[in-house]
């Protein structure tokens, strides 16, 4: 049998951990035999456990140019010892260094996929045209195939012409597990109450979810302010936070400023947490006024669990959240507007459920899992049997 060797780089384990393991998984049940090179932050022995085959290469998640060349050079050697035959890039650094060492060493199919193009709208001009001018010519030149999670992305890199062809650029879009993990039928009632119990939410109460870091480009700010609004003129209101500020990350104001909001008896604060699925059962609202995203995945996930969204309106949130249909879309950086809608939803529990309802149907058809992953295992298979391309551009879009 050939011998079918596929590289995935990123920049951390977590990526891995969080992102690309439902994708390597498969791959390896397809035959594939699939090494991922990132940096090793403390998750490296656990994956291995878990039959993944970890390469600990530091990458920088910032443009540094003697730890990037070094990332560049190891990446080279590996490849070069390795002959992979596909080279699966991710993440805004790690993509650019792995597709410059990849073209060095002779890879013959290079695919980035970008979970979010690095330019966005809230940069100055003069930012957004160098990191523009820096996506869409390391894609023409080190890149054979560009995956788009966001569509928005996706027919900008076609009507800008990214890669000098056309049928080389595919919309991948994003998913998550709807039928094993994130799927509300699979939760009891004792199992939701014994939870509630546990994190002293009454059985009347109204609770709202953010997941994701506690950083001023999340939206934290503004949701902490709306919920101290809202908290003083309603009892029966909560506020789940999963999610930790990072010790690295921490601005000193900012996080005094944090530790001020975060001092109200209706905000639980739980860090980082695994039963993410128990808690959105748990949950009626949920809530991402985000400065940017890609394609959020924890949207994907509260949508899976029949929730309604509040959430900003920007790049990837609003390809899964439609106003008025599953949800609100609000101004970033609105505290005003956040706190509006919230009230709307907290005060309307018919409106709750029939978004709720909505939600899950757009998850259905639009952000499976098992059909993202296929996309790319097909397109894997593809380059590996060498079929005809229209073939599976066919197939596949």
């Amino acid at each position: 049998m050939q011998n079918k060797k596929v590289l995935q780089i990123c920049a951390i384990d977590l990526s891995v951990d969080a992102l690309l393991k439902p994708l390597i998984l498969k791959s390896m049940e397809e035959g594939y035999e699939v090494h991922n090179a990132c940096t090793d932050t403390g998750r490296f022995e656990r994956l291995r456990t878990e039959g993944l085959t970890m390469v600990d290469i530091k990458i920088d998640r910032q443009i540094n140019p003697v730890s990037n060349l070094k990332s560049v050079i190891k990446l080279f050697k590996l490849m070069k010892r390795e002959k992979y035959d596909i080279v699966h890039v991710h993440t805004p650094i790690a993509a650019l260094l792995g597709r410059v060492a990849a073209r060095l060493a002779g890879i013959e199919n290079i695919i980035y996929t970008a979970h979010g193009f690095y330019f966005h709208e809230d940069m100055s001009p003069r930012q957004y045209k160098l990191f523009y001018f820096i996506e869409k010519y390391a894609a023409r030149i080190l890149t054979d195939w560009l995956l788009l999670q966001s569509r928005e992305d996706y027919e900008l890199a076609l009507k800008d012409k990214f890669c000098h062809k056309e049928n080389r650029i595919l919309h991948l879009s994003n998913g998550v597990d709807i039928h094993n993990k994130f799927n509300p039928n699979l939760k009891s009632l004792s199992k939701i109450n014994e939870l509630k119990s546990n994190l002293g939410v009454e059985q009347d109460d109204v609770v709202f979810m953010f997941v994701g870091r506690l950083v001023k480009e999340k939206g934290i700010f503004e949701l902490l302010e709306a919920f101290k609004g809202i908290s003083k003129k309603y009892n029966n209101i909560k506020l789940v936070l999963i999610g930790s500020l990072l010790e690295s990350e921490r601005d000193q104001s900012s996080f005094h400023k944090m530790k001020e909001l975060l001092n109200n008896p209706g905000i639980i604060q739980l860090g980082f947490r695994k039963d993410i699925p128990d808690l959105m059962a748990i949950t009626d609202v949920f809530v991402l006024p985000s400065y940017r995203e890609g394609l959020p995945r924890s949207i994907i996930e509260a949508m899976s669990m029949k929730l309604p969204v509040i959430a900003s309106n920007i790049r990837g949130c609003r390809e899964e959240v439609f106003n008025e249909k599953n949800g609100y879309l609000v101004n970033k950086g609105s505290s005003k507007e956040l706190s509006d809608k919230m009230i709307q939803l907290f005060l309307n529990k018919d409106k709750r459920v029939k978004f709720g309802h909505e939600s899950r149907k757009i998850v259905e058809e639009l952000f499976d899992e098992e059909k993202v992953i296929n996309k790319q295992i097909n397109l894997f298979n593809y380059l590996i049997s060498k079929k005809n391309k229209s073939d599976f551009i066919e197939k596949t879009i």
